[in-house]
């Protein structure tokens, strides 16, 4: 990495998406396993009706900001072939953009441009990102969006931190669970007890970065809402309350989803047992909410990108829907906390995080293959048992990083340079 510069390591990755993107040109043509995402036929099928003057929301299962089906209006020019990828362009390109955001960050932390390269090529050079982006997958678009929430909170922007942030709820929920981290970071200097601390919490940046989040939010959704109505809120926001998908699903609530999505027909010998009745799932978010954005932001005076990346890793772990998209919401993060974790200065402990995270995950998929396409019944044990595997390897992973952000700043430089802590401003 010593000799590639940072125009080279982002022309590097462009290649590689433009590899995969091609490959999947090829693979949809000649097979029946389609590399593009079903999710990015949502998408381009949404963008569609809005270029006819329709709302987004005709297309089933579109469940996103009618912002990503604007965006997204290219994909119905004509000629077809040409511009239907360009949505897959578009996305690739904010993998790119946050990868050199991340670079940039990471040199506020006192990184070498070489060492702040190499940890972004665990984002830029990973095949795993690519690969979904150049699918379809518009989580690269949301990378941007973190990356660049973190920059302008480093800065010291409180505006454009403020806004951002709103932006970024009004297009995925989940950026809310940084709000806490973000505000609990901005505190003053010089409070080194718990009431001088309470009674100075309410504060000028505090109040600015509250107030821009909050009017940057409210304002698309009113802006929203006027041009589409109800099912803008309905499919947007609260569909997340209810949803029951079961497909691509790793987490443990899936085989519960999948009988709560089916018809279910009680025993008459045990009228009680009707699984269509329990409800244990839409309490999933109880754990989840108390880890990520009650729990996990106390850490964040000690090192706020790397308590971002445990309130994501958590946030997506205990989700009663998790799939492999979502493993970008946190990956884009991993870099900020891996300079000093001692998934790195302990190899064994690192090999072994690694190694079990992507076998765990083979074992679900092998299981969800058999299912779907071989027409096996391996939903219990095979699946559900791969799935509590998985999520015990996340627990495990977590515990680690919640040991490193509360034992060390992790994010201090080989040098021990640390970016002055202050509160922002604009």
């Amino acid at each position: 990495m010593a000799q590639i510069s940072v125009a080279s390591l982002l022309v590097l990755s462009s290649l590689l998406r433009l590899v995969f993107l091609l490959y999947g040109l090829y693979q949809d043509a000649t097979s029946v396993f389609k590399y593009t995402d079903i999710d990015y036929l949502v998408f381009t099928d949404a963008a569609r009706y809005v270029s006819n003057s329709s709302s987004p929301y005709l297309r089933a299962t579109y469940r996103y900001t009618p912002l990503l089906s604007w965006l997204l209006l290219p994909t119905t020019f004509e000629p077809q072939f040409f511009w239907f990828s360009f949505g897959k362009l578009l996305f690739a390109a904010g993998d790119i953009l946050a990868g050199y955001l991340i670079i940039q960050v990471l040199q506020i932390y006192g990184f070498t441009a070489t060492r702040a390269m190499k940890y972004a090529s665990l984002w830029l050079l990973n095949p795993m990102v690519a690969t979904i982006s150049t699918r379809g997958s518009s989580e690269g678009l949301l990378g941007v969006i973190v990356v660049a929430l973190l920059w302008s909170v480093e800065k010291r922007r409180v505006v454009l931190s403020g806004a951002i942030l709103g932006f970024a709820v009004h297009f995925k929920i989940y950026p809310f669970i940084y709000a806490p981290s973000i505000l609990l970071w901005m505190q003053p200097p010089n409070q080194p007890d718990l009431i001088s601390k309470i009674k100075g919490f309410i504060t000028k940046d505090r109040l600015v970065f509250s107030i821009t989040a909050l009017t940057t939010f409210m304002a698309l959704n009113v802006g929203m809402y006027a041009i589409y109505g109800h099912p803008f809120i309905v499919h947007t926001f609260l569909h997340h309350l209810t949803r029951l998908d079961h497909r691509h699903n790793f987490s443990p609530y899936n085989t519960l989803l999948y009988l709560k999505s089916s018809p279910f027909t009680p025993d008459p010998f045990y009228p009680a047992v009707n699984l269509s009745n329990l409800t244990i799932e839409r309490l999933a978010f109880l754990p989840q909410l108390l880890i990520s954005s009650v729990l996990l932001p106390l850490f964040a005076q000690n090192d706020l990108p790397s308590t971002m990346f445990a309130q994501t890793f958590a946030f997506v772990t205990f989700n009663k829907v998790v799939t492999s998209q979502y493993f970008m919401w946190y990956l884009v993060l991993l870099p900020f906390y891996l300079g000093r974790s001692r998934l790195m200065t302990k190899p064994l402990m690192g090999i072994a995080a690694l190694v079990l995270w992507v076998v765990t995950q083979g074992l679900w998929l092998g299981q969800a293959y058999q299912l779907e396409f071989e027409g096996e019944n391996t939903f219990w044990p095979g699946l559900w048992a791969a799935a509590a595997g998985f999520f015990l390897v996340n627990c495990w992973i977590l515990g680690v990083v919640v040991g490193d952000i509360g034992g060390t700043r992790a994010l201090e430089s080989a040098s021990g340079t640390r970016p002055e802590k202050a509160t922002l401003s604009r």
